[in-house]
């Protein structure tokens, strides 16, 4: 009897319980189709850009050229180039404003005022900052069929006009153009204007006839210096998207180099398509920061820029795929021009998640004196520097020679 009169309590209980979850279910879906609503208006909406207040907390370098790095960034940031064609949506920061003249080509004297040590720095460099921005010059020679057969390989050498003898030696030996190892090779020379204020001859003539005897010259009508071989870099790789895109591999390196240009095709052959996408390696240098003594080649003042170098591989000479060229030029745009040309390179290659790696047959600060005259040394090497006219038409011989026997 007591068991039954507890049997409607029981059943109230059950009831209730089932109503509370039936409740709970109801609530959870109606907050579901609410977000989803709000989410679907939400992604037909455009993305504000935060308010003029937060872009004001931003620190801006006091560093010119870093400062105008974050200029770069600002304008690249993907989420800002989808909405700047609403002016409405966009808050410019103030320092934004300040971009120079209309013409990049034009003298930037906004460097007078704002680099404080501008009037102390040696004239190579203030030459550079007043015409830092500018990527577009002339060119006076080029080759726009070499690469009609697309090469396997290409040479790209850094050189002066006045370096005859250097190309004329490298072309006899490891620049050979042609089929090499059953594989094309193409090689040409970079170059850019020597002028008279630099205490250079007037050696247009002879320039010309070589240009017309071996069709390997690519000339741009620029001041040839040192600060102006980052430039030198970028109107390369300009000419390599237009003129040269299907070449499979580059390796640049200056004239005054020797390389293995065996060992190099040996290297790349078979090389898995993974690896050979991203192919950056050469004498990679790590952990490096500007030298601020201004009496070496590469004094980079703190006015100008502060921070650490990202690895780079040294400029003599480095080795890279020709998908990877093609990338370099595009990053390159968003990369301001800084005048240490393998620093620079070191740079792009951060931009795009990369960094060179490190192979030793890669000898830019050259070999042991005791190994420089071992044939047999340079069987191993890819690339070595510096080695005069001479000795690379004397080293040459080594490389190619069946009978030497390495074992």
């Amino acid at each position: 009897m007591q068991r039954g009169s507890n049997m409607p309590v029981a059943r109230r209980k059950t009831r209730l319980f089932c109503m509370m979850i039936m409740l709970n279910i109801c609530i959870c879906v109606l907050m579901g189709v609410t977000w989803n609503l709000r989410r679907g208006n939400r992604s037909h909406q455009k993305v504000r850009i935060p308010s003029k207040r937060f872009w004001r907390t931003q620190i801006l370098s006091e560093s010119f050229w870093n400062k105008e790095q974050q200029r770069l960034d600002f304008l690249y940031n993907p989420i800002i180039n989808s909405a700047l064609s609403d002016d409405s949506l966009v808050v410019l920061p103030d320092w934004l404003n300040d971009t120079g003249p209309l013409n990049p080509c034009d003298p930037d004297y906004r460097v007078l005022t704002q680099i404080s040590d501008y009037n102390s720095l040696p004239q190579r460099f203030q030459d550079f900052l007043l015409h830092m921005r500018c990527r577009t010059y002339s060119m006076l020679i080029n080759q726009p069929h070499v690469c009609d057969e697309p090469p396997f390989l290409l040479l790209v050498v850094k050189s002066l006009i006045p370096h005859f003898d250097r190309r004329q030696a490298i072309r006899e030996t490891w620049g050979r153009a042609g089929v090499l190892a059953n594989r094309t090779v193409v090689t040409v020379f970079l170059l850019g204007s020597t002028l008279p204020l630099d205490n250079f001859p007037d050696l247009r003539i002879m320039l010309g006839h070589e240009a017309k005897l071996h069709n390997d010259l690519l000339q741009w009508d620029y001041r040839d210096s040192f600060f102006n071989l980052t430039l030198k870099e970028v109107l390369f790789l300009e000419w390599f998207s237009k003129h040269c895109p299907q070449a499979q591999y580059v390796l640049k390196g200056d004239d005054d180099v020797f390389v293995n240009t065996l060992r190099v095709i040996d290297l790349l052959e078979g090389l898995p398509d993974n690896k050979a996408k991203d192919l950056f390696i050469g004498d990679v240098i790590s952990n490096a920061g500007p030298h601020r003594n201004q009496k070496l080649k590469y004094f980079i003042p703190e006015s100008v820029f502060v921070g650490q170098y990202p690895p780079y591989a040294g400029g003599g000479g480095y080795l890279l795929s020709g998908e990877l060229a093609i990338r370099l030029y595009n990053i390159s745009q968003q990369v301001v021009l800084f005048p240490i040309d393998d620093v620079y390179t070191g740079m792009c290659l951060r931009k795009l998640g990369l960094a060179p790696t490190k192979h030793t047959g890669f000898k830019t600060f050259d070999i042991e004196k005791k190994y420089r005259s071992a044939p047999c040394i340079y069987r191993s090497l890819v690339l070595v520097h510096s080695r005069t006219p001479q000795e690379i038409i004397e080293i040459w011989p080594w490389i190619v020679n069946p009978e030497l026997d390495c074992q």
